[in-house]
This record gives C-alpha cells, structure tokens and sequence, in this order.
C-alpha cells in the first residue's frame, strides 16, 4: 500500500474523514515554509498539499496567487519545492505529500526528470490543475512508472458524460472542486456537495477530497459529513502570512479536529 492508501484505510478504520492542508512552498521564504510544513502531521493533518508557485495561475484565488508570487520572489522553484519534501521526510516518513501545480514548469524540468526527482525526494503524488486527461498521457505514463499517484480534479460542471474519462487513470483520491470557480471562493451548498462527492466515489473507487472554498471549522465538519476529507489552503496560507505561525497552526487544529470528529 502506499502512504496515501494507508492514510485512507487508517481514517475508515476509525470512521474518520481527513484532514489536507495545502501551504505554498517558499513563501514567504523556504525556511518559514520548511517550518511550518514540518509542524503539519502534530497539528491534525493527515496529507500535506505543497504548491508548486507558477506565474500565472488559473485556478488560484487573490491568496493563493499572492503566495506564489512571494515564493516565486524569494527563489522559490520546482526543485526547491522538492528539497521542502526532502527535508521533510528526514523526521517523517508516514504522511503523504500532494504536490500541486501546473502543467508549464514541469514540462519545462522535463516530465522524466520531474517524476523521477518527486519519487527521490519522498513525494506520493501530484495535481497539475490545468493538464486535462486529453494531455496528461505522457505525465502519466512516467507517474506510472514511478508509481506515484496523478490526481485529478473533478468539478460541479463535470457531467455523468465527462466523469468516467476524469477518474479513469486517477490514484490515490480525486480531488472535487466544490464550487465553479478560484480558490477562496465561497464553499458549495451541503447538498450538491454530498451528491456529487458520492457520484464521483461510486465512478472511481476511490477516496474523494473536497476543497475550494472552506474557511472555517464549521464548514470543516459540514464537509466531512459526506467527503473522505477536507482540504483547506487560502484560510491557512491567509492567516500564515497575515499572523504568523502560531496563528495558522492553530487555525489548523481547529479544522483538522472538526474534520476528524464529525
């Protein structure tokens, strides 16, 4: 089993849903983003989203894209975000690591290269937010390769029609965007979150993660009732750069215990 399947089988055992925390790598330097991803698994995390910080963002909300601009300004690439999930696994070799990014930087490291760099440094898989099936065969084939996991996003314009070619392929969870629209943005109605979260599980076979818009505890638990687990990014990178550590590692066991206890 890898990391990502034994995290899964270890929440269903004790009727859990998950909790993701996406940081940017190297912002607002690589030793604070270092830090604080070390600090994750001891504040309730169980898989650790690292952005990879691109120019030009297509998903990414105000915070997201700010965060990479700031990574980006303090020499934050590809292969640092890498040396982040080395370092990491030097004290911890259980929980998994989700880079994500997109498709412009990897392609220009070179997808051999990338994969095979991701692999060494510990990470367990990727979500490149703008390589749509259609174009992700040479991605997957090297992803496949290294066995690490391509994960793909599925969102609420995604038909009965579209699914099947989006989960086809797709390992370790797929990952539902809950709302039309950036990071940040205001989470889905409870409802059509939860049809859509058991629509995609019965496509895939899969765990399904759900993000894009969940701020607070509150929303962490409404969530939790139907998805495998919660992903939060935009209200944890926020209060990291506004607050500091301390302020973001707290907010963070407050959504992780409300995910875990739902």
């Amino acid at each position: 089993m890898t990391r990502i399947d034994r995290t899964f089988a270890a929440l269903k055992a004790t009727n859990q849903s998950g909790f993701v925390a996406y940081i940017m790598g190297g912002d607002p330097n690589h030793a604070s983003s270092l830090e604080l991803m070390k600090a994750l698994p001891s504040a309730g995390v169980d898989i650790i989203e690292l952005g990879m910080p691109f120019t030009d963002p297509a998903a990414d909300g105000p915070v997201i894209e700010l965060a990479g601009l700031r990574a980006l300004k303090s020499g934050a690439t590809v292969k640092t975000v890498l040396d982040m999930a080395t370092e990491f696994r030097k004290g911890n070799d259980t929980t998994p690591i989700i880079v994500m990014g997109y498709a412009n930087p990897i392609h220009h490291m070179g997808y051999s290269e990338f994969t095979a760099a991701a692999k060494t440094a510990g990470v367990d898989g990727a979500i490149i937010v703008d390589l749509p099936p259609e174009e992700d065969a040479e991605l997957r084939a090297e992803f496949e390769r290294h066995d690490l996991a391509l994960i793909r996003l599925a969102t609420p314009t995604t038909d009965d029609a579209r699914l099947p070619k989006v989960v086809a392929d797709t390992k370790g969870f797929v990952y539902y965007v809950s709302v039309a629209g950036i990071t940040g943005k205001n989470l889905g109605a409870q409802k059509s979150v939860a049809a859509a979260v058991e629509r995609i599980r019965k496509a895939s076979g899969l765990p399904v993660v759900v993000g894009f818009g969940i701020k607070t505890p509150e929303q962490s638990a409404q969530v939790a009732k139907s998805a495998d687990a919660v992903v939060v990014g935009s209200a944890i990178v926020d209060a990291f750069h506004k607050d500091g550590m301390d302020a973001a590692l707290e907010l963070v066991k407050t959504l992780s215990k409300a995910a875990h206890e739902s």
